[in-house]
Parts: structure tokens; C-alpha cells; sequence
């Protein structure tokens, strides 16, 4: 029943719009795995989340065809639609990050704020003749008016590219692209400062894509790009955008079988 459930956790098993290495499919069995290791509360916080809100695991999207991008992608709307349907706030473990994509098509009922932690900006266009590969969601998420481009905040972007495209297209599209060394100069609290600002009191989506981190802290992702943030800088941030108007928020790119020993 979904009847007494405020945040659903979803998982969605799929990594068919990858670039680089696979994996991610089985990210949400191992999550939910190590979350064993989980406690009611944490000594920073003293917060048990509880004791706020009704949480439930609601399991996975069922793929119907999982070989069709396009079709996986209806199959994720519908799914994380139904919840939506019943008032409950989806927190979702993919997967590739073309997943956010049909996500936002369930929650953004107008176009909403984007916090986005990430070393990729994944505003590319068409890979291979897919315009849906992982690469790409928020240059489609912004034109299909789910995002408000004034309100999106990309933060730790860095790596090589072949072509500055997708930086050029956040950046004329009006998102503000916080790269990895801004993010190291000017700290935290001045990162999560602006970006509050950014996106102010409306609705907002978070996006953390695990390749955020520095591979040396969590090397299990398809795309590691090395002076990433750290754990900590991590932490930090999620905890600074805490009591904002959420619509949904996911986790995606953890590619458990490139994380060695399971750290």
C-alpha cells in the first residue's frame, strides 16, 4: 500500500544509455545492501528522519524493454508518476544518469530549480544516434521547459572533454556551472550560499551523481574524473541544502562492480 508512505525509494536498474563503463544497473541491490550499515542517527545532526517523515522502499521500476532507451524512459515516468500520483516524493537510486530525465517529466508540474552535483555537466547532445544517453539529460530536461535554467546550479563539473559543447550550452543556456576549482577556492558555505540563492523558495530537484567525488574516495562509477570533491565536501553540501521545497531528489552512476572492496 502506498496509502502511508511520504518518500518512496526507488530503484532503477538500468545502464543502458551509458558511455563509458558499465555497472550501474546494479547499483540499487547494493545500495540497499550497505545501507545495512545505516544507524537511526548521526552525532552531526542528531536527526532521525523517522521520526519526520514516513519511508518506505517501494522497490524498482519494472523494465518492460530494456534494450529501447526511449521506452525505458516511459516505463521510469510511469512508475515514479504513480507516486507522484499519491502525494509521495520519490528519492531515486539509478542507474545511468539518463534516468533523471523521465524522473523530472513525473515531478516538474512547471519548470523547476536543478541542483546539480556532478564532474559532468551532461548538457551534450546526440552520442552514437541517442539523443538519451546519459550525457544528455538536462540539455532535453531544458528544452522540454522541466527545468528553470536561471535556477539550475552545476556544481564540481571538471575533466577533459574533446569539445567544450556541453559546458558552452549550460553556460549560454543561463546555468550557473560551478567547476571543481571554483568550488575548492572560494569553500563550501560560499557554494552552498549562492546556490540557495539560486534557487530560492520554489520547487527544486537534486541530482548527485556519484562521480561527484573524487574516485579515490568512491572509484565504483562509470566516468571517474580524478580531483573531485571529498567525502566530507560531499556531506557538507547535501547538509547545507537542507529545508528546501523538494519535488524529488536522486542518486545515480554507482557502479558497484568498479568499487573496490565495497568502499
Amino acid at each position: 500500500s502506498l496509502d502511508a508512505v511520504d518518500i518512496g525509494m526507488v530503484g532503477i536498474p538500468y545502464d543502458g544509455a551509458l558511455t563509458n563503463r558499465p555497472g550501474a544497473r546494479h547499483a540499487p541491490r547494493e545500495v540497499r545492501n550497505q545501507s545495512s550499515l545505516m544507524r537511526a542517527i548521526n552525532h552531526a545532526t542528531r536527526v532521525n528522519p523517522y521520526d519526520l517523515a514516513r519511508v518506505a522502499d517501494v522497490g524498482d521500476v519494472p523494465f518492460q524493454s530494456v534494450f529501447d532507451i526511449e521506452k525505458t524512459h516511459e516505463d521510469i515516468t510511469g512508475f515514479v508518476g504513480m507516486l507522484v500520483a499519491h502525494g509521495i516524493l520519490p528519492l531515486c537510486c539509478g542507474g545511468d544518469h539518463s534516468v533523471t530525465l523521465p524522473i523530472l517529466r513525473a515531478v516538474a508540474k512547471e519548470p523547476v530549480a536543478l541542483i546539480h552535483i556532478d564532474a559532468h555537466t551532461d548538457t551534450w547532445d546526440s552520442f552514437q544516434g541517442s539523443k538519451f544517453n546519459h550525457g544528455a539529460p538536462f540539455r532535453r530536461a531544458h528544452e522540454e521547459g522541466l527545468i528553470d535554467p536561471k535556477k539550475t546550479v552545476q556544481i564540481g563539473i571538471r575533466g577533459a572533454q574533446n569539445v567544450s559543447e556541453g559546458w558552452d550550452y549550460s553556460e549560454a543556456a543561463g546555468m550557473r556551472v560551478m567547476f571543481i576549482e571554483e568550488v575548492q577556492a572560494r569553500g563550501i558555505d560560499a557554494v552552498i550560499e549562492e546556490t540557495r540563492r539560486i534557487v530560492g523558495d520554489g520547487p527544486v530537484y537534486l541530482s548527485f551523481d556519484i562521480d561527484s567525488i573524487d574516485p579515490a574516495f568512491a572509484p565504483g562509477t562509470g566516468t571517474p574524473e580524478i580531483a573531485g570533491l571529498t567525502t566530507a565536501e560531499a556531506t557538507a553540501l547535501i547538509r547545507g541544502f537542507r529545508h528546501l521545497d523538494y519535488v524529488g531528489a536522486d542518486m545515480v552512476e554507482v557502479s558497484p562492480p568498479f568499487d573496490v572492496g565495497g568502499i
